[in-house]
């Protein structure tokens, strides 16, 4: 079986600083024709974007896909709703984690996949300011620790 090849576009490295990512999702995403050159080009932007769920069907917003240069009439609206396509009893079961425990979903990446453009969605939960500390901590410390082995082989 061929090895799956993944091209990520956008990611969105804030989301992993405010949430504490708790579960993963892979969703398609409903495109018009040149948001897909346009994302293909790597004009996305998932900063402040957010996913929830209204009648059954699950919408990003906040998702920005700048106009394609090309696009003339055929560019959209840059910064309009796009359904996610999940199967029912995903998206029942992220209704009830979102409305029951108070998580939030958050798209953490735009990627192709077997040229599909497909989105990782987080069911998150926010940090605290203290987590936060922590995390730069832990992270300033293994800076460290990397410098201090390295000047030590050399």
């Amino acid at each position: 079986m061929p090895k799956e090849e993944l091209k990520t576009v956008a990611q969105n490295r804030q989301a992993r600083h405010d949430y504490f990512v708790e579960e993963s999702f892979e969703c398609g995403i409903e495109l018009r024709g040149t948001e897909v050159k346009s994302i293909r080009l790597g004009k996305c932007n998932l900063k402040d974007s957010y996913a929830s769920v209204e009648k059954g069907e699950m919408w990003v917003r906040g998702m920005h896909i700048s106009p394609y240069e090309k696009g003339n009439i055929f560019n959209t609206d840059p910064m309009r709703p796009k359904k996610l396509l999940l199967h029912k009893v995903e998206i029942r079961k992220l209704e009830q984690a979102v409305m029951q425990k108070g998580l939030t979903l958050v798209p953490l990446s735009v990627y192709l996949k077997q040229g599909r453009m497909k989105m990782q969605l987080g069911l998150c939960k926010g940090k605290k300011n203290y987590d936060k500390r922590d995390d730069m901590a832990k992270r300033d410390a293994e800076r460290e620790i990397e410098r201090s082995m390295r000047g030590k082989f050399q």
